[in-house]
């Protein structure tokens, strides 16, 4: 062999060294999905009252999207909404397939929401998550659907060839379990595994380009958003989207929240039992503590309400945040150090998805106490008395308890007014009493889901369990484990298990068969009957064992359609109407000459309804800074922590409306000259939307 010909191999080794460093074909994506930010009532804590009268925080779809060599592919999106519709998915997988035909498909699509109870609602397509929304909102189920297509778009535009980390870190001072009782229920060697109620530990997928420059990083811990408690009326992404915000500033400097390619999600895990109130349940009149089992208090004493660490929710909900940020900045600060505990995921990718008629589910499984196979079935849905209870994040009405186990003739008159149960539902259902026979009711349509999504997808020796509602902790560690066994079981291979949790569809609580025992808000809400988590657990063991296999699975009956049956008693904006002496965008109240660090500014302008344009990838206002005479740099947004924009209605009749807007100037403002701007869209009498824009006179700000 000739001295050219070694050269000439030598180079193809080093090319194909270079080329196989880069096991993925990764992209990631984020884009606007902010729902109408008034007017419409929030998802979560479905309070009747809690009507959105502004915006705090912006909502965000955001998106990985993985192929391996073999051209095989996945996306996953987190959502900051309350949770995921079917509805949504599908219209959201139609928009993929038109673009990209089958490259996306319900089989490799994972749309998880955040969780945060400061949303709008009103896109979920069943009567009983819509009810309190007054029904189906259009512009809200319009804003997420085109979010996450836009995410899941953006991400795959961007595809290059990278590596994906795994790691892990503690998280303390974070969450706390809010139905401990129903945790002891579990067996004791079984608690005796975990040191905490409550799992504590943050697991992060970090992603990187062929040289090593960070992409973004998506997030896993067990806690619920409601820092922002039933009283919020500003659209808020809570606890889990501020910790996004934070973890996206550290890496797109001098961006707005929103902008930069760096993309940093928090994602929900097994949270149905967890909260972010870590201050515990007290009676909100006297501060006692409420009784651990019912989550009441004594007459005269109040409410019982848990609270977070904060003097307030919003401070409470930026301490959350700012507990999650960091330990996601922890693990990669970590990252490039010598003792980094994280690992390189590797591997083929692959998904499998399958349909369940929970209601006429049949199986077997095996008991542990009895030694003995066991059949198991679904119970048509029903949520039990506990359910109107609420939780001690945010109580119910009526004097309804946690842990009632006997029924009322009272509310059985009630509830059989509506539609009564079948006595085989009550047996079915049984320690429940049931309080709504939510899958007997069909009018308008459906109360409830009965068919449910269940996914599972394969990032290389990581398995990512997709499920349709709220697993509570030891739920959810019962399903990561199993996965993880019958992965290893069947293949060569150590998985590790992150399991995303609101999942495609949403079907309320997933606790264990002990934890349903006890009867307690999320076993009251674990609408399939006390099986519901062992017919999960036996779903995904096929699965995984298919997956795994390369088999495929039946689609399992479709969930019907019900688009064309929506029902809604939300108005529209019928018109928009300003002073004879002021126009839109007039500065009905100036800011003052001068500020200084801490201070708030509060200006306010004649303004249009905020529904009639949601500005998505735009913002309602701005905070700018003066460079020079010419120049001046936006530094914040309607998306900004600093910011508040608060609409209020002046004259219902003559259609006058006010835009007020909030600045907390904060410790690493600039000293210089600002000016607060707004914008909108104004509906004419005689039809026809048209924008506006008003402007303050600048004033300045020092630092004393």
């Amino acid at each position: 062999m000739n001295f050219k010909s070694l050269s000439f191999c030598g180079l193809l080794l080093v090319a194909l060294c270079c080329h196989s460093s880069a096991a993925y074909q990764i992209g990631l994506g984020r884009a606007d999905c902010t729902g109408p930010p008034v007017e419409i009532n929030f998802m979560g804590y479905a309070n009747l009252k809690q009507v959105g009268r502004g915006l705090h925080l912006r909502q965000f779809a955001r998106a990985f999207v993985v192929e391996d060599n073999n051209r095989k592919r996945m996306a996953y999106v987190s959502v900051d909404a309350g949770m995921m519709g079917y509805g949504v998915k599908r219209e959201v997988i139609k928009r993929l397939q038109t673009r990209y035909g089958d490259v996306y498909n319900n089989d490799n699509v994972i749309i998880s929401g955040t969780h945060t109870h400061g949303a709008p609602g009103g896109f979920l397509m069943h009567l009983l998550y819509d009810i309190s929304i007054l029904g189906f909102v259009p512009q809200t189920f319009e804003a997420l659907a085109n979010g996450i297509y836009l995410s899941i778009k953006r991400a795959t535009e961007n595809m290059v060839e990278g590596r994906i980390y795994l790691s892990r870190t503690t998280v303390l001072n974070a969450n706390i379990n809010r139905s401990p009782t129903s945790y002891l229920r579990n067996p004791a060697e079984e608690r005796a595994q975990y040191e905490h109620d409550v799992d504590k530990e943050l697991t992060q997928l970090r992603f990187v380009d062929r040289e090593e420059n960070i992409l973004g990083a998506f997030n896993w811990y067990a806690v619920h958003p409601t820092s922002m408690n039933n009283t919020n009326k500003l659209v808020s992404s809570d606890n889990m989207g501020y910790a996004s915000l934070v973890l996206e500033k550290e890496y797109n400097a001098n961006k707005v929240p929103g902008k930069g390619k760096f993309v940093g999600a928090f994602c929900s895990a097994n949270l149905g039992d967890v909260s972010p109130n870590i201050m515990g349940p007290k009676c909100s009149l006297s501060g006692n503590p409420c009784d651990i089992l019912t989550s009441k208090c004594p007459a005269n004493e109040g409410e019982c309400f848990a609270s977070g660490p904060g003097h307030d929710m919003f401070e409470s909900t930026k301490i959350i945040g700012e507990r999650l940020a960091e330990g996601a900045l922890r693990l990669l600060n970590e990252a490039s150090q010598e003792d980094y505990n994280g690992r390189e995921v590797t591997g083929e990718i692959g998904c499998i998805h399958h349909f369940v008629d929970m209601p006429n589910y049949n199986g077997t499984t095996y008991n542990p106490m009895t030694r003995k196979i066991d059949k198991i079935r679904g119970c048509q849905p029903a949520m039990g008395y506990s359910f109107a209870a609420g939780t001690t994040d945010g109580p119910g009405a009526f004097g309804f308890e946690q842990g009632t186990l006997t029924d009322n003739p009272m509310w059985n008159l009630v509830r059989d007014f509506i539609v009564p149960p079948t006595q085989e539902d009550i047996a079915c259902h049984s320690p429940k009493p049931i309080l709504l026979a939510t899958g007997r009711a069909t009018f308008p349509y459906e109360w409830q889901p009965k068919i449910v999504p269940t996914q599972l997808c394969r990032l290389g020796d990581v398995l990512i369990p997709a499920v349709p509602g709220e697993f509570t902790t030891m739920a959810g560690r019962r399903l990561r484990n199993k996965v993880s066994a019958v992965g290893s079981a069947t293949v060569a291979t150590t998985f590790d298990v992150i399991l995303a949790g609101l999942s495609n569809v949403y079907s309320s609580y997933i606790t264990t068969p002990e934890e349903y025992q006890a009867q307690r808000y999320e076993a009251a809400s674990t609408i399939f009957g006390p099986n519901t988590h062992t017919i999960y657990m036996d779903v995904f063991e096929r699965l995984t064992r298919a997956l795994l296999k390369g088999e495929t699975v039946e689609p399992g009956p479709q969930p019907p359609y019900m688009n064309d049956r929506m029902l809604s008693m939300n108005t529209g904006v019928i018109f928009d109407g300003h002073p004879l002496d002021k126009d839109f965008g007039y500065v009905k109240q100036q800011p003052l000459k001068h500020y200084k660090i801490n201070d708030t500014v509060h200006v306010t302008f004649v303004a249009g309804n905020p529904r009639n344009n949601l500005f998505h990838e735009k913002t309602y206002l701005t905070v700018e800074r003066k460079i020079n005479e010419e120049r001046w740099k936006v530094v914040h947004t309607d998306a900004s922590w600093d910011t508040r924009f608060i609409w209020e209605r002046t004259h219902l009749i003559l259609g006058f409306s006010d835009a007020h807007i909030q600045w907390k100037i904060g410790p690493n403002t600039l000293p210089g000259e600002y000016r607060i701007r707004h914008f909108g869209s104004y509906k004419y009498i005689l039809g026809g939307i048209f924008p506006y824009e008003g402007q303050t006179q600048s004033f300045t700000i020092t630092e004393d």
